[in-house]
C-alpha cells in the first residue's frame, strides 16, 4: 500500500469512527435536550432570556407561547413563504444539482449567522455535552461500519479527536485529500488547531468540529432544528432566484470580494484576498436581502437532509409538467457514492474558505457536500431554524 493510500484510508477510519462514539451516549443526550428544552420554555414564559450575545435565539419562546414572540426572535430572520427554482443546470453544476425544479417552502426563522463558539459554549455548560470528537471510540460498534475482514485500526485513530486541515508544502493532484486533511487527537471545538490551541479571540467565529449528532443536540437544547435543503437555499437564494451566487452571477462584483473562499493555489497557498486565511468572525461579508451572513464560505453548514445523488432527478420525474414541490424533505435514506459504506449520510450547504475553482466551487447556494452524521472537521459548523409564528406584518 502506497503512502496515499495509507493516508486516505487512515483518514477514512478516523471520519467513519466518530458514529460508534455517539451511540454511547444517545440516551443520556437526549435526556439533557428534553430537560433543557424545558428549562429555555420555562424561562421564556417568565420573558427571561438566558445569557448569551443578541446571536443566540435559545431563549425564545417554543410555538407553544406565540403570545411572548417578539417581532425577531434574538439573532434570527424571517424568510417567507415562497417559490423558487431549485438547483443549478449551469457549466459547474455536479450532478446532485440537476435538474432545476420548483419548489415552494413555507415560512421559518433562521439564525442570521452561523451557530458561535460562544453560543455553543453555552449549550455545553448547560448540559455538560460532550462533542462526538471529545469521545473515545469502541471498535466493536466501529467494525459494523466498515468490510468484513477490517483490520482493527492503531489506539490512536480510536483515541478522541477530530480532521485538521494543514496546509501543506506541496501536493501531488488533489484526488487525496489526506494530502492536507490530518487526523489530529485531542482536537475539538474547544482546540479547533490541535490540542495545544485553545479559543481565545475566537469566540465570535463559528463553532466547527461539530457533527451532525452534536448540531442536532445543540438544536434540540436551544428550541430549534436544523433546516432542510430546501429551506437553506430559499433563504441563500432570496433575491437572486437563477443566479450563480447568492448575490448574483458575478464572483466579485465590481471587484469586492462577498464571500471568505481560498485565493491562490489550493491547498498549498491561501493569499487571503478577502481578508481571511482562515474561518472568519460571523458577519464579515454583507448580508444577503434578508439579513443572513455568510451563506457562502467561511464554514459548511451542516442541514436535515439525507443525501442521494439523485434527490433531484426522482423529485423531478414525480411533478407533473409545470408542477411545483411543496416543503420538499431529503430522502429517506442515503445513497452516497463518496461514503459507501454509511447507513446515513447529510447534505451540507454553502462552501467554505477552502472552496477553489480548482477543486471545488460550493460557495454557489445550489452546491452540496456530504458526509456521515459522525464527522467533524475544520470547515464544518452549522446554523438553526425554528418553526415559531411569523412576525406580525406576516400574519
Amino acid at each position: 500500500m502506497t503512502s496515499h493510500a495509507r493516508t486516505a484510508a487512515q483518514t477514512r477510519r478516523a471520519s467513519l469512527a466518530r458514529t460508534a462514539s455517539f451511540a454511547r451516549s444517545a440516551a443520556r443526550t437526549a435526556a439533557l435536550a428534553f430537560a433543557s428544552v424545558a428549562v429555555v420554555a420555562f424561562t421564556s414564559v417568565l420573558g427571561a432570556c438566558s445569557p448569551g450575545d443578541d446571536d443566540s435565539a435559545a431563549t425564545h419562546a417554543t410555538g407553544a407561547h406565540p403570545e411572548i414572540v417578539t417581532p425577531a426572535p434574538p439573532g434570527m430572520r424571517w424568510v417567507p413563504t415562497r417559490e423558487f427554482e431549485m438547483g443549478w443546470d449551469g457549466h459547474d453544476a455536479r450532478p446532485d444539482e440537476q435538474p432545476v425544479h420548483r419548489v415552494r417552502v413555507s415560512g421559518f426563522w433562521m439564525d442570521s449567522t452561523e451557530v458561535t463558539n460562544a453560543q455553543f459554549a453555552e449549550f455545553t455548560e448547560a448540559t455538560g455535552y460532550l462533542t462526538t470528537a471529545e469521545r473515545p471510540v469502541e471498535w466493536e460498534e466501529l467494525a459494523k461500519q466498515l468490510p468484513p475482514g477490517s483490520e482493527r485500526p492503531p489506539e490512536s485513530d480510536l483515541a478522541p479527536g477530530t480532521m485538521v486541515f494543514r496546509s501543506p508544502s506541496q501536493v501531488e493532484g488533489l484526488a487525496n485529500y489526506g494530502q492536507w486533511w490530518v487526523w489530529t487527537t485531542g482536537a475539538s471545538w474547544r482546540h479547533p488547531f490541535g490540542p495545544e490551541s485553545d479559543l481565545e479571540g475566537l469566540h465570535d467565529h463559528p463553532v466547527v468540529h461539530v457533527s451532525w449528532d452534536d448540531a442536532n443536540a445543540y438544536c434540540a437544547w436551544a428550541g430549534k432544528r436544523l433546516p432542510t435543503e430546501a429551506e437553506w437555499e430559499s433563504a441563500a437564494r432570496f433575491g437572486h432566484d437563477g443566479e450563480r451566487f447568492a448575490w448574483g452571477h458575478e464572483l466579485e462584483p465590481g471587484g469586492a470580494h462577498r464571500a471568505n473562499i481560498w485565493q491562490g493555489e489550493f491547498p498549498v497557498i491561501d493569499k487571503g484576498l478577502d481578508g481571511f486565511t482562515g474561518v472568519a468572525p460571523v458577519r464579515s461579508f454583507p448580508p444577503n436581502e434578508l439579513g443572513f451572513y455568510e451563506m457562502s464560505g467561511n464554514v459548511w453548514e451542516w442541514t436535515a437532509d439525507q443525501f442521494r445523488l439523485d434527490t433531484y432527478a426522482l423529485r423531478s420525474e414525480a411533478l407533473d409538467p409545470g408542477g411545483c414541490c411543496v416543503d420538499p424533505r431529503g430522502p429517506d435514506s442515503t445513497k452516497d457514492p463518496r461514503n459507501p459504506f454509511a447507513e446515513r449520510s447529510y447534505v451540507q450547504k454553502g462552501g467554505s474558505f477552502l472552496c477553489h475553482a480548482s477543486y471545488c466551487s460550493s460557495y454557489r447556494p445550489s452546491a452540496k457536500m456530504a458526509t456521515t452524521p459522525d464527522s467533524a472537521m475544520s470547515h464544518l459548523g452549522f446554523r438553526a431554524v425554528w418553526d415559531g409564528p411569523p412576525p406580525a406584518e406576516n400574519r
